[in-house]
């Protein structure tokens, strides 16, 4: 077994004496500190009471910072999310609404009188007008149906449940021009029938500025390849709409 050589260390008295001197000067320093404290606690109790105060409000006044800087990170991060979000919304390009073309059969010669008034606000509200009422019967004065179109204006509506040989006639007409208008308070006054119009009952159509919807023009507005009676008086009024059929 090799033989190792172990290193002897000796006593230094010099270090000790340092160590010892230092440790005194310690010792020292913390009593002065102490009586001093102390002698603050007997000539003002107060101030170590707003010391303590001061040093615990100081700890959570830091802890409530940190939170309250974390709750601020975690809401920036949410608001450039959100921002993000919406930029990429108002990129995407817009979709425009259109009207679907839906081929409805309905059968209006196998309608009662209110059937054919109730499927009439029912065209109504499926194609955007609000608040659509029903109020035909009697003492009705020419409105069957009443309702706001799409951009707000007030329609009133008189339907003709008539055969095919019972055209429309002018007095029809008269009778309902002289209520939409100054009873019914219409923007856009329509007569919708199942049958035709006789030329003077368009001729007087035209002058008060009704819309006829004749038969195939209502079909056209079933089937959803025509347009709504309401957007006669934005294209220039009612004249001639009745006979454009499914071409306006």
């Amino acid at each position: 077994m090799p033989y190792v050589k172990r290193r002897r260390y000796g006593f230094d008295l010099r270090s000790t004496a340092l160590f010892f001197v230092f440790l005194a000067v310690g010792v020292s320093v913390l009593g002065l500190a102490a009586r001093v404290a102390a002698g603050a606690v007997e000539r003002r109790p107060a101030w170590v009471f707003v010391l303590v105060v001061t040093g615990v409000a100081l700890c959570l006044g830091l802890r409530r910072r940190m939170r309250v800087a974390g709750v601020a990170r975690r809401a920036a991060a949410a608001l450039d999310e959100a921002a993000r979000e919406a930029a990429e919304q108002l990129d995407a390009p817009a979709v425009p609404r259109q009207r679907t073309s839906v081929e409805v059969a309905v059968d209006y010669d196998a309608l009662t009188p209110e059937e054919f008034e109730e499927a009439i606000a029912a065209l109504c509200e499926r194609d955007g007008c609000s608040a659509v009422e029903v109020v035909g019967g009697a003492g009705d004065l020419g409105a069957d149906v009443v309702a706001a179109t799409p951009d707000g204006r007030r329609i009133v509506i008189q339907c003709k449940h008539y055969g095919a040989s019972h055209r429309v006639g002018s007095q029809d007409l008269q009778r309902f021009g002289g209520t939409c208008f100054t009873v019914h308070e219409a923007d856009v006054a329509v007569l919708v029938s199942t049958s035709d119009f006789t030329a003077p009952a368009m001729e007087y159509a035209e002058q008060c500025g009704i819309v006829c919807v004749d038969r195939e023009t209502l079909e056209a507005w079933t089937a959803g390849t025509g347009s709504q009676p309401w957007e006669a008086v934005l294209g220039g009024g009612a004249a001639g709409w009745e006979t454009a059929g499914a071409e306006f």
